[in-house]
């Protein structure tokens, strides 16, 4: 027994070494502006990801290649990236207002620019977070290149098998292929990838976009065909950082544009000196909680408010989705588009605008009528990003000479976490958050609380949670000793100690809001890492995610409003 506890702490050691030996050695590499990643300056890289084998990238170990974990990678990144042996980070560097059309990933917001054949621009306005997360995505994606390469590669000289010359001719003819053609090009790659042809036509839809229903193919091919120029023409790709990126990283550029705009709006609506209550949450949830039910009453005859929830999040309903707008337009909503950079829209609410006999949450006329709060819900933000923005919004905002203060009463974080006890669409309530390779930990007064959630058929959980320095990193053997360990950890997310971090700073320290700032944190589960097939990777919450997406909402709103 001791043995085994002494091997699982060992690997969960080892694990947590590797973790920090990336990070060192990304940050390392930014700082000297280009790296090789099949050089041996991208060697660390990939010997750390391979030890580390994170959850989310399945099979990286092994020989055969990683599909769900490909599919995961592939969405998050530009469309052609397989083909680009030079991959640019930048900052916003201007090439919004060139001819270049920016690709947006479909599970990303970020800005991208195909330059020429070769390269890709991939612009970065997150903070250091979206580098990291960047680059462990295309470690993933070079180690499945060169591990395909190695099973087509016959020599020295570049001869490849059957297999592969079959599938290049298929790919460069780009032609519109039948059924019987695909399924034979399939047959190909399925033994290129050490799959079968079942796990291939399984998935082959999902990598499939409008413009190229073949792109499992394409992805598959280019991939090899530029590890095959790395092993037998010595054609290295490369990785860069741009200079004014290098420059501006850590100084809350994005942040600080995007924060002024926002406090700007509340200014001229004289919202500034009304109670505020920041909700970082999705841009639907808070708005369809107070708006739905008037107007989509004809919807909701029958029918219980979770399930015209999930009529609304189903892709299909547009119409319905644009009548609850329409609706909360009307009543005093106003929208912020995000022109920053930093990929935070905004809405504001001005409450006493709502009208409370057409809703279907608890709210006390005499406290809207007194304190006529706003409600400022702000999209999410993505890691470090969370401190950036949120310091800068409750920073004093400078007009004409003189400072205003906002009148910050509260603070509610929701959102999407992995979870370590329970299921995917479960509820995990923090008591602290722990920065992950550090002792560093924030312990608060979360004003939720499990029974305000209990009794609506989701299971609660309360406990400390890890703010991890990414997602994509997390192996079974860390995730075990944090569930073992004394700090006993339910979940992890990539924000929770950064925004805690910001609001001490603005309450505690600075003195920019409140020091009786109230604050609510609340998840809901979309994996639970320690179970097979429950990764990230394993696909969206789906209808799932419905009910405590909305439980979590509600509570936030009717606590604020009563």
């Amino acid at each position: 027994m001791n043995s085994k506890k002494h091997y699982e702490r060992t690997r969960a050691q080892e694990s947590s070494n590797a973790i920090e030996r990336m990070y060192v050695t990304m940050r390392h590499l930014f700082n000297r502006g280009f790296y090789k990643p099949m050089g041996i300056s991208g060697e660390t890289l990939i010997e750390s990801l391979l030890l580390l084998r994170p959850e989310i990238y399945g099979s990286i170990g092994e020989e055969k290649a990683e599909l769900e974990g490909l599919l995961y990678v592939i969405d998050r990144l530009p469309i052609g990236i397989e083909e680009c042996s030079f991959i640019n980070l930048t900052s916003d560097e201007g090439y919004s207002n060139s001819h270049f059309k920016p690709l947006i990933p479909k599970k990303r917001r970020r800005n991208c620019y195909r330059i020429d054949d070769e390269q890709m621009n991939i612009e970065i306005t997150r903070g250091r977070s979206e580098i990291y997360d960047i680059l462990t995505h295309l470690t993933f994606l070079f180690i499945e290149s060169h591990k395909i390469s190695k099973r087509v590669l016959i020599d020295e000289e570049g001869s490849t098998t059957r297999d592969w010359m079959k599938l290049e001719k298929v790919v460069l003819s780009k032609k519109k292929l039948t059924q019987e053609e695909r399924e034979v090009a399939i047959t190909h790659t399925a033994n290129i990838l050490g799959r079968t042809f079942n796990e291939l036509t399984e998935v082959y839809n999902e990598f499939a976009i409008p413009t190229q229903p073949e792109r499992l193919l394409h992805i598959v091919y280019w991939l090899s065909k530029l590890a095959i120029e790395e092993e037998v023409n010595h054609v290295k790709r490369t990785i860069t950082f741009s200079s004014i990126l290098r420059d501006q990283i850590g100084h809350h550029i994005h942040g600080e544009i995007w924060a002024d705009k926002v406090k700007g709006i509340l200014y001229e609506n004289d919202f500034l000196e009304r109670p505020i209550h920041i909700i970082s949450a999705n841009m639907h949830s808070v708005m369809n909680t107070l708006f739905a039910s008037n107007a989509l009453k004809q919807n909701r005859s029958k029918k219980d408010v979770f399930e015209v929830y999930e009529s609304l999040s189903n892709r299909e309903n547009e119409g319905l989705r644009n009548k609850v707008k329409k609706e909360a337009l009307q009543k005093g909503m106003i929208y912020i588009k995000d022109k920053s950079g930093a990929n935070i829209d905004v809405q504001v609410f001005d409450t006493t605008k709502i009208d409370i006999a057409k809703t279907d949450i608890k709210i006390n006329e005499t406290v809207l009528k007194q304190k006529k709060p706003i409600i400022l819900v702000m999209d999410y933000a993505f890691g470090e990003q969370a401190y950036e923005t949120i310091d800068e919004l409750l920073k004093p905002y400078n007009i004409q000479g003189k400072q205003i203060h906002l009148n910050v009463e509260s603070v509610s974080i929701m959102g999407k976490a992995g979870i370590l006890e329970g299921d995917k669409g479960d509820i995990m309530i923090p008591s602290a958050h722990i920065f992950e390779g550090t002792a560093d930990n924030y312990p608060f007064k979360n004003e939720l609380k499990k029974e305000d959630l209990e009794g609506q058929g989701v299971d609660i959980y309360e406990g400390s949670m890890i703010t991890v320095l990414g997602t994509s990193l997390q192996n079974k053997d860390i995730l075990k000793f944090f569930y073992n360990s004394t700090w006993q950890v339910i979940g992890l997310e990539m924000e929770g100690a950064h925004y805690q971090k910001a609001i001490q700073a603005a309450s505690k320290v600075r003195g920019s809001i409140s020091s009786n700032v109230k604050v609510r944190y609340a998840y809901y589960a979309s994996d639970n890492p320690l179970k097979t097939g429950a990764t990230l990777a394993s696909g969206g919450l789906g209808e799932s995610g419905v009910r405590p997406t909305y439980l979590i909402t509600r509570t936030i709103l009717e606590q604020i409003l009563n």
